[in-house]
């Protein structure tokens, strides 16, 4: 489900119009969580730490109203819920696009990860259809090779685009700590450094559990 937002008393009526003129309107950044006890939650859960996070990151997504805004027709919706579109690997060094429906339970939520990751493993090519071109989702992706401090996304300019895009990296341990790299980008005309802070606020919270 999806409310219509009413443009003409949006208090961010001029902002959503100045940056959507704009070629490039996304913008983002790198901050780092503490994974600690996430990786500790994951061995107890007996789930893959890929599992927990991601199910962590989907949490803070539907926790911020500006992270669940699209455009669409140049009008802007509001889904009730935000699932994730992630890039799930293959033996080979290929990956796929993947539809994970978002559940609260994190059992069930696997329940769905799973069933696509052996769809992806028994496929080729990209997996492009309507499921994994849905605007209610996050396109995510993990980067577990490096543990990196910036991070650019290859964008069509002349495709309308308004999807987080997030992405984690290899954790780096840091005294008794595992810090996880994550790179966020948001659509400038929908979100600001204030809602990307509510944002890490509440996928560490997740994290700890």
């Amino acid at each position: 489900m999806k409310q219509l937002i009413d443009l003409d008393t949006w208090n961010r009526k001029e902002h959503f119009a100045f940056f959507s003129s704009f070629e490039e309107p996304f913008w983002g950044v790198v901050a780092e969580v503490d994974a600690t006890q996430a990786l500790r939650r994951a061995r107890e859960l007996n789930c893959s730490f890929f599992q927990l996070y991601l199910h962590c990151a989907l949490t803070a997504v539907n926790r911020v109203e500006n992270l669940r805004y699209r455009i669409e027709e140049s009008q802007v919706v509001c889904y009730d819920q935000i699932h994730a579109s992630p890039t799930l690997g293959r033996p080979d060094h290929t990956f796929g696009f993947g539809f994970v429906p978002y559940h609260p339970d994190l059992q069930t939520f696997g329940n769905g990860l799973r069933a696509e990751m052996e769809a992806v493993q028994h496929s080729t090519g990209l997996r492009l259809g309507p499921e994994t071109a849905r605007p209610d989702v996050i396109h995510f992706s993990a980067i577990p090779w490096l543990s990196f401090t910036g991070l650019t996304h290859a964008r069509s300019f002349s495709h309308p685009d308004s999807i987080p895009k997030i992405s984690v990296g290899r954790l780096r341990p840091e005294g008794n700590r595992h810090l996880m790299p994550v790179a966020i980008n948001v659509h400038h005309g929908l979100a600001d450094g204030y809602h990307v802070g509510l944002f890490m606020e509440a996928f560490q919270q997740a994290l700890n559990g």
